[in-house]
């Protein structure tokens, strides 16, 4: 079971890089980046089908050097999901990776240097029917910007990335998304409300060098859960000193959390106490194991006790509530007749996962067939 979502979304223009949409009506969407060597082919094709299959819509890579540009076009040919090139302030990159089938370049053309040179990349991308993300971050802001500002500002941001519009406004390209990262959440957030009361365009969102996987995870929550629930927000990625694919799992927990979107199980797990029949926070961390491989959406509680397991049951489409030796079972938000012994109580509920699973489907058959 999963409420509508509540929250009006920002209106923006739509553009695409690759298959997917971003902004308009369109899903939010989950981005990460490789942190392999680009060069090294293999590995980095490696990464990018485990970030696609942790549920990711899109793929950054950088590509700082020609030998780079050269492995992203082998990267690019075998690839199964859009990708993003990641360059700076060499254009010819640009030019290069645009011919090799980038989906989206992301470079702030204020960087490239002369206005040759940028109006050279801004026509290939339009030439190629390929966007542009333009990159702000607080903590490499132009000099005369730092100077101005004394210390990064919303406002700074904010004026850095008007810049690179207006160089693209001013060379009539518009397929353009924007993002205005830092590592402090105040000021992620400020420069974010502020650029959207300015532009038209998609907003991709980070808090940009969070730290490492709890920490980054819990600012990145906070920063961005402030901008989704405002509406604002078109993409995200979260940047964690982790795992790429730790990434794309804490962006869907946020968009779940937001009822904005939903991939795989949502639990709904007390953290425990004496008052618990079986071992809850075993049990969950053999579940979340077992059932990884879900992409369905779905929402299961387990609750080790019997205080607040019948009212979380109700609002989920499986569930447990914890008692002597065993455990209530919900359907549906219904009391089952089965009950599941609390000695191996994951392996059960697992079971009862995958066949109302397959259960779900066949009836979503039947009534496409009616």
């Amino acid at each position: 079971m999963f409420a509508d979502n509540p929250i009006t979304r920002r209106p923006s223009t739509q553009i695409h890089v690759g298959s997917v949409a971003i902004g308009g009506d369109a899903p939010i969407a989950v981005q990460s980046m490789t942190n392999t060597r680009t060069t090294d082919v293999t590995a980095t094709l490696a990464q990018i089908q485990a970030i696609a299959d942790a549920g990711a819509d899109l793929v950054r890579v950088s590509v700082p050097t020609m030998e780079a540009a050269e492995a992203f076009k082998l990267i690019k040919q075998q690839a199964t999901i859009p990708l993003v090139a990641d360059i700076h302030f060499d254009y010819r990159i640009a030019l290069k990776v645009a011919e090799y089938g980038a989906d989206c370049l992301r470079i702030n053309p204020g960087n490239i240097g002369r206005e040759d040179r940028i109006r050279a990349v801004v026509d290939c991308a339009r030439d190629h029917n390929i966007p542009i993300r333009i990159g702000v971050n607080g903590g490499s802001l132009e000099a005369d910007i730092q100077e101005k500002y004394t210390e990064p500002t919303p406002e700074a941001l904010v004026e850095s990335a008007m810049r690179h519009v207006d160089i693209l406004d001013r060379l009539n390209f518009d397929q353009f998304k924007v993002s205005v990262k830092a590592s402090d959440v105040f000021l992620a957030v400020g420069a974010y409300r502020l650029l959207a009361k300015q532009i038209k365009q998609p907003l991709h969102l980070g808090i940009t060098e969070a730290g490492g996987a709890r920490a980054g995870a819990v600012k990145s929550a906070i920063g961005l859960g402030m901008l989704l629930a405002e509406g604002i927000g078109d993409t995200l990625r979260i940047s964690l000193a982790a795992d790429p694919v730790e990434e794309v799992k804490v962006a869907f927990d946020i968009l779940k959390s937001l009822r904005i979107r939903q991939r795989g199980i949502n639990f709904i797990a007390c953290p425990s106490c004496s008052r618990q029949e079986f071992d809850v926070i075993k049990t969950m961390n053999e579940l979340e194991q077992r059932l990884e491989d879900i992409v369905e959406p779905l929402t299961v509680s387990v609750i080790g006790c019997v205080v607040n397991g019948p009212g979380e049951a109700l609002i989920s489409d499986l569930g447990v509530a914890g008692a002597n030796r065993k455990s209530g079972f919900y359907l549906n938000g219904q009391r089952q007749k089965l009950r599941l012994d609390n000695n191996n109580i994951a392996e059960q509920l697992e079971q009862q996962v995958r066949q109302y699973l397959v259960a779900r489907e066949q009836l979503i058959g039947i009534k496409q067939l009616d």
